[in-house]
């Protein structure tokens, strides 16, 4: 998909996030993002957040983080 697809996709997920109660919202959208998002997608993900993560809500980004220690645990 088209980077700016991509983008405007997680950020359209932090936004939903950011309206729920607490303050976990990255580990919601990292948790949304590994259940319903293919393995390319991450990918695509990691390679934007790595490349500078032009356009991400701060919260994607961590959400990034989140998941490359999840996948690295387990």
């Amino acid at each position: 998909m088209s980077p700016e697809k991509m983008v405007r996709m997680a950020n359209q997920i932090a936004i939903f996030f950011k309206t729920q109660p607490g303050d976990d919202a990255a580990e919601k959208i990292a948790q949304h993002l590994s259940d319903f998002w293919e393995p390319r997608m991450r990918d695509q993900l990691h390679a934007h957040v790595d490349a500078g993560g032009a356009g991400l809500d701060p919260l994607v980004i961590a959400a990034d983080a989140r998941i490359r220690t999840t996948t690295a645990e387990g």
